[in-house]
Order: C-alpha cells, then sequence, then structure tokens
C-alpha cells in the first residue's frame, strides 16, 4: 500500500478527510476507513457519508462526530478474520 499523507478537518457535526483508500464500513453509529497503513473508526451519532471519492481519497460525513480512533491495519484484519472464523463455525 502506497503511504500517502491524509489530512482531517473536523468540526463537531462534519468531518472532511482526505488520503482515504477505502470505506471498510459503515453504520450510524460508526464509520471505518483505510487510511495509509491505518485504519480509522470514526464514532458519533446519526453519521451520514455525504461524499466518498476514492479516485480522489476523499471522504466527508456530517453527524454528531464524538470521537476518532486510529487503529492498526493488522490488528483490525485479525479481528475480522477472527470474528468471521467464529461466525462460520457457528452455521457448519
Amino acid at each position: 500500500m502506497e503511504n500517502t499523507k491524509h489530512s482531517i478537518k473536523l468540526d463537531r457535526e462534519n468531518i472532511f478527510i482526505t488520503g482515504v483508500s477505502e470505506l471498510v464500513s459503515f453504520e450510524e453509529e460508526s464509520i471505518i476507513a483505510e487510511i495509509e497503513d491505518m485504519i480509522l473508526v470514526i464514532c458519533g451519532k446519526k453519521l451520514h457519508v455525504n461524499k466518498l471519492n476514492l479516485d480522489n481519497g476523499e471522504l466527508s460525513i456530517d453527524g454528531e462526530i464524538v470521537s476518532l480512533k486510529y487503529e492498526n491495519y493488522n490488528s483490525v484484519k485479525n479481528k475480522k478474520s477472527k470474528a468471521s472464523s467464529i461466525f462460520s463455525n457457528l452455521f457448519k
């Protein structure tokens, strides 16, 4: 994965992020985006993706922003694979 700089412009109800390579998931209370070699978790209430342009790496979200958290890409990937294997074992 190419290592590019990203930026975040934030106020209580809007966030604009550059350098986004993938939108991993989005729900009303959390949005997860891949940025560089990290995962950015945006938590809040009534979150809504206004704009997503992966060609330009831009993501715009509105709603009540409560927190931002960077996570290691590999740790999130491992959590997802463990969860999916547990889920698949339940239905065998």
